[in-house]
């Protein structure tokens, strides 16, 4: 199985969009904004200084995408990534696409210099948890806390 990984471009948004919606109604419970949702995709790919995007092909077949983003943490002393999406269709799972995805990120991680890979993963989705911690992935000890900014719009 002939797997690759190309970096996306602005031509890339439309199948981007269409696996977004497919990986939304995989793994999220609330309606998928597409206008939104192309907006921030948008940006990833046009603004490599935020992160990057890439498109997992076999052969010249799109089945899936990667999306990590990029930050700077004291505590890690340098530049870190988040993965954001990894998102392989249903039926190309299991066939170890994304323990090469993985392999791939750590691989570019190490040529951008980021210091720290970081992903969340869902407490109920035990095939992808699996598949990080024999990657070497860790909980850690704290929680996560999120709160929306308000808009300066409103």
């Amino acid at each position: 199985m002939a797997i690759n990984f190309r970096e996306a471009d602005a031509a890339d948004l439309d199948v981007l969009m269409t696996y977004m919606q497919e990986f939304h109604d995989f793994d999220h419970t609330e309606p998928f904004d597409n206008v939104a949702a192309r907006g921030a995709m948008t940006h990833v790919v046009s603004n490599r200084s935020i992160g990057r995007v890439w498109l997992i092909q076999e052969v010249e077949e799109v089945i899936g995408y990667i999306v990590l983003t990029l930050g700077y943490r004291l505590e890690y002393r340098g530049q870190y990534a988040f993965l954001d999406e990894l998102y392989v269709r249903e039926n190309k799972r299991g066939e170890g696409i994304g323990t090469r995805a993985i392999e791939f990120l750590e691989k570019t991680c190490q040529q951008m210099k980021v210091r720290f890979l970081q992903l969340e993963v869902k407490r109920d989705n035990s095939v992808a948890r699996a598949l990080y911690e024999r990657k070497g992935f860790e909980q850690q000890d704290r929680d996560v806390l999120v709160r929306k900014v308000p808009s300066y719009m409103a």
